[in-house]
């Protein structure tokens, strides 16, 4: 097993000249259980590293190009043949895409700042897109774990994100033997506060001569200069030596005017026992239990705060006890809460028995297959998922949710789904599958989903669902309980919307494409010519196999307004106008007629939304015009599909297109051709396999 830590490219990772996040990496990494499988990634031009095993990813620096993208870049050619199982990174958003992208890695983020201040977290989409593309999100702090989910519902995310306060380590203390020592630690500016420190402290040290001052930091970009006699500064030192000074300090002071994510100089103060003065800024109160808080911004109540600490030496030492008894963000504490997460993803990749993309699993797939209507049903999705799985070369077993139940219904038994869970939970028993895939199987029950996950803890379960899910589409109500009743039970879902289109989540959702298969759709119309310029189909009265009386479908209207626009152009229509709707092979033998067809689905258009209608049009080589709202022209080109804006739009190209034949030919051989060379079944099954399994996969549809 391998953890590799990478830290933002200008952290310093060395004893003398290391910051916050270096610190707290290498402290917890010596307390962590997987010290030695963990290795940290940074870029220094230093010698004396934290820690042993620290690569150090060296690049030439260029003014021209961007040294962070050469640092991740090398991090990524480091790490291709021996990928790590977690990849840690630390304040950098902006590097989880491109390593999500190049390695099959699972991704914990660390924030060390505000999120809204950082590039690839500062907009909600970009945090979402963290949310769905890493393992689990630390946050340094409450403040900052606050700001991150603004706008976002964080009881989403209550398993994908947690607070991994910095830490320290806890000595023996003498509070008795403590000096009159105030201390400042940090950049020395105004944002730090240390202009009010500055003023405070000249005046405290001229009526309290016995006490001192110590101040440790600098800042080149902001000059405050205080002297006195009794008032050392250093600059930036080693945290051996900061650590050392708050051991014999009576008060420390973080009066930042800034939101502080967290603060470590105050974390450090409180465990070594100091009287601690903060302001009440970002996370800066979450540092100890009993903060002195600076509520107004300036010398004067901070002297005020002071020099109470000092007069009453009773009231000063009694903070300073409770501080230092209180005090519970050890170094072996926090790295407890990382490794926690990290058993938590290694557990997982046990659970899913070391698998890659080339094994070889028992899978069974349950949908509707129809074998009740003796093949008049046969070319649907079921089938064509079917077929992938198996040309993948996995032992499938495949199951009829809706045949079982309607050939075993019985007077104990009137639905028959008690004998069809029945089944499942013995198929599942005797078979011992790797993966259950569903399909629109409503009457699969998912209490007994849980129970077969309960006793068998290798077994990963997912669910594809082709119906629409938006609210502008037919059935919202009824399609969004189906696919939201199994989710939560199941490791993934699939949809043929954009996840992100809909107005509610589906727990660890993907889009799919409708898959097209070459046995099924084997047919190319633009090799021939044909009756008939148009074809378009509604499939009314799926088990009847006929028209259902009284029955007007928008679509139908639609089409009666198109053929008043498209005069001369010859339609070829089924399932409306009093006409009856085809199926099976005589559907193929209806289409093979015609040159052009129309790719229309109920409800209003959705980005990605279509009915399986678009895989047996594209995929059997028609000419297939589709409303430019789908947004599929982020898969298709204009000379492989066509779009139109509305309905006189599409009749003018109806009209265009059907006196073309050569450009038409053209346009519906490519996009014949890009259907199934990435979205056949075998493509969107294996999508479907190593998504479920936490595998990396690079699919044409999610790359765009």
């Amino acid at each position: 097993m391998k953890i590799a830590v990478l830290l933002p490219f200008k952290e310093d990772y060395t004893s003398k000249y290391s910051g916050a996040v270096s610190i707290h990496v290498s402290n917890l990494l010596k307390h962590s259980l997987f010290n030695k499988q963990t290795f940290v990634y940074g870029n220094t031009k230093r010698k004396k590293f934290l820690t042993k095993n620290f690569i150090n990813i060296k690049i030439n620096s260029n003014i021209l190009s961007s040294n962070n993208k050469k640092y991740l870049s090398k991090f990524i050619d480091l790490n291709n043949k021996d990928v790590p199982d977690i990849t840690e990174i630390h304040n950098r958003p902006t590097y989880v895409s491109t390593i999500k992208k190049n390695l099959n890695t699972k991704i914990i983020l660390y924030f060390h700042n505000n999120p809204l201040d950082i590039s690839g977290s500062k907009s909600k989409n970009e945090r979402e897109l963290l949310l769905n593309d890493c393992e689990h999100i630390f946050f340094n702090s409450k403040w900052t774990m606050n700001q991150f989910f603004k706008e976002i519902d964080y009881t989403n995310y209550l398993n994908k994100s947690s607070i991994c306060y910095q830490s320290t380590k806890k000595v023996k203390v003498s509070l008795n033997k403590k000096k009159k020592i105030i201390t400042f630690v940090g950049k020395l500016n105004s944002a730090k506060g240390y202009d009010i420190f500055g003023k405070s402290v000249l005046q405290i040290l001229d009526k309290y001569p016995n006490w001192k001052s110590i101040v440790v930091g600098d800042e080149p970009r902001e000059k405050l200069y205080y002297k006195h006699k009794n008032l050392t500064i250093y600059n930036f030192k080693e945290n051996d030596f900061v650590l050392n000074l708050l051991k014999q300090s009576s008060i420390s002071v973080a009066c930042s005017r800034w939101d502080e994510p967290f603060g470590r100089t105050s974390l450090e103060a409180c465990s070594m026992g100091c009287a601690t003065i903060v302001t009440n800024k970002g996370g800066l109160l979450e540092t100890t239990k009993y903060p002195i808080i600076l509520k107004n911004l300036n010398s004067l109540d901070l002297y005020k705060l002071i020099e109470k600490l000092i007069i009453d030496e009773k009231y000063r030492v009694k903070i300073q006890k409770k501080n230092y008894n209180s005090f519970y963000l050890t170094h072996q504490y926090v790295s407890k809460i990382i490794d926690k997460v990290r058993k938590k993803i290694i557990s997982k990749q046990i659970n899913k028995f070391n698998l890659n993309k080339n094994s070889k699993l028992k899978i069974v797939h349950i949908t509707n297959f129809n074998f009740r209507y003796y093949g008049r049903l046969q070319f649907n999705t079921g089938i064509r998922l079917n077929n992938g799985l198996i040309r993948l070369g996995h032992n499938v077993l495949s199951l009829s949710d809706r045949d079982l139940i309607s050939f075993s219904k019985s007077l104990r038994d009137l639905s028959g789904s008690n004998y069809l869970n029945n089944l499942i939970s013995k198929t599942v028993e005797n078979f011992k599958p790797d993966l259950l895939i569903l399909g629109h199987a409503d009457k699969v029950d998912s209490d007994n989903l849980k129970n077969l996950k309960n006793n068998f803890k290798n077994l990963l379960i997912s669910q594809w669902f082709l119906d629409p899910l938006s609210r502008k589409g037919p059935d919202y109500i009824k399609n969004k309980n189906r696919i939201l009743n199994k989710s939560n039970v199941c490791d993934s879902s699939f949809i043929t919307t954009f996840p992100k289109a809909l107005d509610f989540k589906i727990k660890n959702c993907h889009y799919m494409p409708n898959p097209c298969d070459k046995s099924i759709d084997y047919l190319k119309n633009y090799q021939k010519s044909h009756i008939y310029d148009v074809f378009y189909a509604i499939s009314h009265g799926v088990h009847s196999g006929t028209l259902r009386p009284g029955k007007l479908d928008e679509r139908e209207i639609f089409i009666n307004k198109l053929k008043k626009k498209c005069l001369g152009v010859n339609f070829d229509t089924y399932g409306m106008f009093g006409r009856q709707p085809v199926w099976g092979n005589d559907f193929l033998n209806k289409i093979s007629n015609s040159k052009m067809s129309i790719n229309l689905s109920r409800g209003k258009p959705v980005k990605y939304y279509s009915s399986d209608r678009i895989a047996q049009l594209l995929g059997n080589g028609l000419l297939t015009f589709i409303d430019e709202k789908t947004e599929y022209s982020d898969f298709f080109n204009n000379d492989e599909m066509i779009f139109y804006k509305n309905i006189d739009d599409l009749s003018d190209k109806i009209k265009k297109y059907s006196l073309d034949d050569k450009l038409r030919r053209a346009i519906s051989k490519k996009g014949h051709f890009k259907y199934h060379k990435y979205f056949n079944s075998e493509a969107v099954a294996n999508y479907i396999i190593n998504k479920t399994l936490g595998l990396k996969i690079n699919s044409f549809w999610e790359n765009h």
